[in-house]
């Protein structure tokens, strides 16, 4: 088609986050299947009721066109609400696990490398989100699965340092990248915390659920899961991620 460029964009997308600029103009960030995280510059999108109609707020679902102009810049052409999620929108605790996924698939991906199953593990989260009470074993196993699919998933059944299987008591040693065999106690980091047996097998086994059918229902082992599993993620991503002081201050679990 004419005056269709390389980098131009026609599909689905799912909008992680929104900044105003300018007087009139967004700057919309995208996690697309096929081209993974884009940025797009929605002009006159604050003043156009029309033209856009509300679609451009963060965990919609769209179908766009984004056409590349100036550089690499991408510029949306049209969109289309295909998942509005309506459901999460209402309720502070789905629209603040909704916020936490959505920043770590922002933060995790790089700009126009595709990670198609992130995309699909996103998608369907955020829709059964929208249908269902926020569970904070499903977030730890969304945010597992997303670490998972990067190739950044912690490693638990053995040793980060020789490689040998682990038992019983072993180290988190997040630098390493997981677990810590006896053995090798010595060359662990420090601030590598110990983990008991229990533990280490029920994050395990988060690692390996679907988000909505894991569980953890003792609150004390759920919460020392996700200390080990947020203590990864700020090793990853060299920060604690922002949707996590909003999860806070209002008192939801995370």
């Amino acid at each position: 088609m004419a005056g269709v460029r390389p980098g131009d964009f026609s599909g689905e997308a799912i909008v992680l986050s929104c900044l105003d600029y300018g007087d009139s103009d967004r700057v919309v960030t995208l996690l697309t299947r096929e081209r993974g995280k884009l940025g797009a510059f929605a002009a006159g999108a604050r003043k156009s009721k029309r033209r856009f109609a509300g679609a451009l707020e963060p965990f919609t679902v769209l179908r766009v066109e984004l056409a590349e102009r100036r550089g690499d810049l991408l510029f949306f052409s049209s969109c289309m609400v295909e998942e509005a999620h309506a459901g999460l929108r209402f309720d502070l605790a789905r629209l603040g696990h909704a916020g936490h996924a959505a920043e770590l698939c922002r933060e995790l991906c790089k700009e126009r490398v595709a990670h198609e199953e992130l995309y699909d593990a996103l998608r369907a989260y955020l829709g059964q989100l929208a249908d269902r009470e926020a569970d904070p074993a499903a977030l730890l196993a969304f945010e597992l699965a997303a670490l998972e699919h990067v190739g950044l998933s912690p490693r638990l059944s053995d040793c980060t340092i020789c490689g040998g299987p682990v038992e019983g008591t072993i180290l988190f040693d997040p630098p390493h990248g997981g677990a810590v065999c006896g053995s090798c106690t010595s060359m662990a980091f420090a601030g590598a915390v110990r983990v008991e047996a229990p533990v280490r097998e029920a994050m395990e086994a988060l690692q390996q659920a679907p988000p909505f059918a894991a569980s953890i229902a003792e609150p004390q082992l759920r919460a020392r899961v996700r200390n080990l599993v947020r203590r990864f993620t700020h090793q990853v991503l060299g920060r604690n991620p922002r949707s996590l002081d909003f999860l806070a201050q209002v008192g939801i679990e995370g």
